[in-house]
């Protein structure tokens, strides 16, 4: 196994859905810009149907300026790329015989398949503070929003930013997913740091109440159960507790 070796996101999630059959996947967060865009939609939608359904991806720009340099592309653009990314990988996703034009990239009639399973494609999580490009990214080719920065230590205000620009922009901000990260809760015995489910899971109505939409909560939390297995089961049991 990886085990804490950052694998290839995309490969790694076909690896996962074919071992599972509920489990939904997503990238959090995928460097789109970094893909040439026609090979990325053929590798998202393949997973997609593969899955039957069970992908969504997350992207950003990314913050570190030594991995656009290493795959010869300008950090100062990156913003640009993923939109182009984004624009291209939905364009083939949704058309039959797709046609793109722009100054960087040209194509006429162009049968890409498989097509993705889900409607509209795969869904796009768009990760970002709030402001204008990010908010334009969002409303143009965003199914969900991944908050980021002070956005995401301040969720209250930062969903409230977001929902305002998403309106400003002629989208529905309750159509709008949102990420909430759950923050783990620690409690010692005997000498020993373990995880308390209980008081993790607290924080879950205050997050419902805001708009949050998918919970995560970070895999190293449950690696001081012997089993992961035990430790999801209990998480999965309070968490369904927390938002009946």
């Amino acid at each position: 196994m990886l085990e804490d070796r950052l694998g290839e996101a995309v490969t790694t999630i076909a690896y996962l859905a074919a071992t599972t059959g509920r489990v939904r996947f997503t990238t959090n967060i995928l460097l789109a810009a970094l893909r040439r865009p026609v090979v990325l939609a053929k590798m998202a939608a393949t997973v997609d149907v593969l899955s039957h359904g069970r992908l969504d991806l997350g992207v950003g720009v990314g913050w570190q300026r030594a991995e656009y340099e290493a795959a010869g592309l300008s950090f100062e653009d990156r913003g640009r790329l993923l939109d182009h990314t984004l624009e291209v990988c939905q364009t083939l996703w949704t058309n039959g015989a797709a046609s793109y034009e722009s100054p960087t990239l040209s194509f006429d009639a162009i049968h890409q398949v498989p097509k993705p399973l889900q409607p509209g494609g795969v869904p796009i999580w768009v990760s970002g503070t709030v402001h204008d490009r990010s908010m334009d990214r969002l409303a143009r080719f965003g199914s969900g929003w991944i908050p980021w920065g002070e956005d995401a230590a301040e969720l209250e205000r930062g969903v409230g930013r977001m929902r305002r620009a998403l309106a400003a922009r002629g989208r529905d901000p309750d159509e709008m997913g949102i990420v909430g990260s759950l923050r783990a809760a620690w409690v010692e015995a005997d000498g020993t740091r373990r995880l308390d489910v209980g008081r993790t899971m607290a924080a879950v109505p205050r997050l419902r109440e805001l708009g949050i939409t998918d919970f995560r909560l970070a895999s190293s939390a449950l690696r001081w159960r012997q089993s992961t297995q035990e430790g999801l089961e209990e998480v999965v049991a309070l968490f369904r507790s927390a938002v009946r």
